[in-house]
């Protein structure tokens, strides 16, 4: 599968967090960690585990940037 997003960001799984329905995943790329929630069914389905090579694809029609008051 190649996915339309130009973003995709290699890495390693460094966390799986499951819950009653989604999962915390986190993806060590290196200059820092992409923490995604998705379903325990995408878990399952992508066979994750910790350790594994991973890709975190960002798709985003906004992006929102803050500052500290």
């Amino acid at each position: 599968m190649k996915p339309s997003a130009r973003n995709q960001l290699k890495g390693k799984v460094v966390a799986i967090e499951k819950g009653a329905v989604n999962a915390i995943v986190k993806i060590d790329i290196g200059s820092a960690v992409i923490t995604s929630s998705i379903t325990n069914t995408a878990v399952e389905e992508l066979g994750l585990e910790v350790g594994k090579t991973a890709y975190a694809v960002v798709k985003a029609s906004n992006v929102m940037v803050g500052v500290d008051d």
